[in-house]
């Protein structure tokens, strides 16, 4: 069977050096916001070119917490795409405000900044957008948006590790950026772990409260603030994978390169090759009309696919309140979607079996319905 993701294969070539990482933490007897952190928030700052790095908990508080620092009112509106984890959902709903969903672009799954200005309202405080997948927004155009209406432009940035746009990296296009190092990211810890990225110093120091119980000085408490610290043995282990990433993002590329170039089958929608080289691809999705059957006949013949995601949060029964919404592209995407194995641990037989696998297929009963595709 190939893995849609090994970890314990893709993290074997540095588990020496995280061994001696994980040595130096135990031996420091200083294991909370200490060195590996610090080390960890300058490395991260400097690859993704911004000022500041604050390192937090796991991606989910990053984003409570941008949003707890601008003090938006209770009720305050934040633009999010439909189609995105739930996360993203999350972290506006339990700070007290409100979501207002915006479809995404079939061809990129993120969000549509054509879509964007007609939701706006005197309520609107802020725009967060998802970087799904690996793909960057296209920010400029929400970017002039965000300005001509005084708004926040928040990214989440948990799965784009290494993106680029116009040349800037992923976590240096927005106001503030939250990022998670979950194992299975493209840098990935050994356990929750995540960070928040920002040019504002001000807005960094606040955070930096925030994370810590609302304090700077010990027991002096300026903000009502939480505990949400990037451990330093996890940090430690960043410190280590930090310096692997580009060659892995690279590795992912080539895997993506030649899924573009030789898979042939009139009823996948394959993603879009326009920013193959600015993208980080943490994932390599592609769409099925016949999802279920498809995926099927990968496992029967030893390919592990898997579905980044099966439910849109506006239909899940946490939001019951959003269920009634009728979200025809992200609920087409959501219907769709199969994430192929990706990732640098695998060969490139691995991947030549897996294109021919699926070429294969075009002749099978499953296979032959006719798909009309959006793109």
């Amino acid at each position: 069977m190939i893995p849609h993701l090994d970890l314990k294969r893709t993290n074997a070539p540095y588990q020496a050096e995280i061994a001696e990482a994980m040595q130096r933490v135990a031996a420091s007897g200083w294991y909370v916001l200490g060195k590996e952190v610090e080390t960890f928030e300058q490395k991260w700052a400097a690859y993704c070119g911004v000022s500041h790095c604050i390192g937090v908990a796991n991606g989910l508080n990053a984003l409570e917490l941008i949003l707890k620092a601008y003090e938006f009112p209770e009720g305050s509106e934040v633009i999010i795409p439909a189609n995105t984890y739930i996360a993203s959902i999350l972290s506006v709903t339990t700070l007290g405000l409100k979501p207002i969903w915006v479809e995404p672009d079939l061809r990129t799954f993120n969000i549509d900044p054509k879509k964007i200005e007609r939701k706006i309202t005197p309520r609107t405080k802020a725009i967060m957008v998802v970087h799904l997948y690996g793909k960057c927004c296209d920010m400029k155009p929400i970017w002039d948006i965000a300005q001509r209406h005084g708004l926040k432009v928040i990214e989440d940035a948990a799965q784009a590790h290494g993106a680029t746009y116009n040349g800037l990296k992923a976590g240096n296009l927005s106001d503030a950026a939250a990022f998670s190092f979950y194992p299975t990211k493209n840098l990935g810890a050994f356990g929750d772990a995540g960070a928040i990225t920002t040019n504002d110093a001000e807005l960094a120091r606040k955070l930096m409260s925030l994370r810590n119980y609302g304090s700077t000085i010990k027991y002096y408490n300026d903000h009502i603030g939480t505990n949400s610290r990037l451990d330093e043995l996890q940090a430690a282990i960043l410190n280590v994978k930090i310096k692997y990433l580009d060659a892995e993002n690279e590795r992912r590329r080539t895997l993506a390169r030649f899924y573009l170039s030789e898979i042939k089958h009139p009823h996948l929608a394959l993603p879009s090759a326009k920013t193959l080289y600015d993208d980080a691809w943490h994932l390599f999705v592609v769409r099925h009309p016949k999802r279920e059957q498809f995926i099927d006949y990968l496992m029967d013949n030893g390919i592990q696919a898997t579905v980044h995601y099966p439910v849109p949060p506006h239909k899940q029964k946490a939001y019951a309140e959003y269920n009634h919404l009728q979200l025809p592209i992200s609920e087409q995407i959501h219907n769709e979607v199969i994430s192929l194995p990706l990732n640098p641990s695998m060969t490139d037989d691995e991947a030549a079996y897996i294109v021919q696998t699926i070429n294969q297929s075009v002749s099978l009963p499953h296979a032959t319905v006719g798909y009309h595709s959006s793109l």
